[in-house]
This record gives C-alpha cells, sequence and structure tokens, in this order.
C-alpha cells in the first residue's frame, strides 16, 4: 500500500492541514497516520518523539507552546478520540502573518491532522469529553528551549469555540503577545 498524503497549505505559510486517504472494507478501516516518505522536506528531521494526551473534560485548553531554535520542532498533530479546535500562532520574527492565528477542527471520525512547523506556538480546546490527541514530533522536549504564549490574550484574540473548563496555571502565566520575543529561524 503506498503511502500517499495531500497535503494542503493554510493561511500561515510553512503549516499544512494533512488529509490521510483510509481504506476500507468489511473488516473495518486501515489509516497510515506518518509516512516519512510523503512528508519528506515538510517535516524536516526524522521523528523524535510520540506524545499522547488525554482531556477529560470539553472545554480544556492547552497551549499555545513550542520550542525556541536550536530546538524548534515540528509536530504532526491528530485527533484519536473525540473532537478538538487545534490552533497554531505564528512566532517567526519577521513573518509576514507574525502573531496571527489559525484553527483546523480535528475530529477522530475526520481524516485530516495539522502540520505545524518550528516558529509555530500550537495548542488546543476540546470540543467533547475523552478527547485523545496524538503529537509525532521531530525534536525532543528541552525544558530549556521551552516556552508558550498565553493563549487567553486579548491582542491573540483566538476565538476558542467553548468556555474554558480547565487550563494549567503554568498557561495562564505565559506572556501576552506585547511581552513576547519573536522567534528567530
Amino acid at each position: 500500500m503506498s503511502c500517499k498524503f495531500e497535503l494542503q497549505p493554510l493561511p500561515l505559510a510553512g503549516a499544512f492541514r494533512v488529509l490521510r486517504q483510509p481504506v476500507a472494507d468489511a473488516r473495518g478501516q486501515f489509516e497510515r497516520m506518518y509516512c516519512a516518505q510523503d512528508l519528506q522536506g515538510v517535516l524536516p528531521k526524522p521523528l523524535a518523539q510520540i506524545n499522547r494526551s488525554l482531556s477529560s473534560r470539553a472545554g480544556t485548553l492547552r497551549g499555545m507552546h513550542f520550542q525556541y531554535q536550536p530546538k524548534g520542532e515540528s509536530k504532526l498533530v491528530s485527533c484519536l478520540r473525540g473532537a478538538m479546535f487545534d490552533v497554531i500562532v505564528d512566532i517567526r520574527a519577521g513573518s509576514p502573518s507574525y502573531l496571527q492565528w489559525h484553527a483546523e477542527e480535528l475530529r477522530a471520525d475526520s481524516p485530516i491532522s495539522l502540520l505545524v512547523p518550528p516558529g509555530f506556538a500550537h495548542g488546543f480546546q476540546t470540543l467533547s469529553d475523552d478527547t485523545e490527541t496524538l503529537y509525532l514530533v521531530d525534536e525532543p522536549f528541552d525544558g530549556a528551549y521551552y516556552a508558550g504564549l498565553n493563549p487567553l490574550d486579548r491582542q491573540l484574540a483566538i476565538a476558542w469555540p467553548l468556555p474554558v473548563t480547565e487550563m494549567a496555571e503554568r498557561d495562564r502565566s505565559y506572556p501576552g503577545a506585547v511581552d513576547f520575543q519573536a522567534v528567530r529561524l
């Protein structure tokens, strides 16, 4: 079976909606979640980590996280159970879309993933209880380079679809756009 993903460029340059191509028959369905061959060039490095999160309550907000260079990371994000409002923010110094955001609804019953390149903050809000998220990441976690933007910052004005039910205090304490230092690639 060939890999074949359809990569659809998003309005924020370098980010892609990834349409997987499930195959179904009488037994059920088969779906390739990752293929190095098809993602060569858009995921510049081999995978370093595979991470999973489980959020118990609809309205849970996670993010907006990233790693500074030289530990900038690409992520391929998929929803394995439930649904989520997945958001990226361009934090690249000098980018024409600096501090602009884009969102995709990722659902377990849809073959869509989001490819987040280095230089973007990433976060999401769950749209259903018991939402499970899979992250394929090409740079190991490094706490010395890890940071975030406040997802509730008024200047970013991310239109979260639900009232926030759960959120880490760490995410609330991240700086807003005014106090943020852009990422230099």
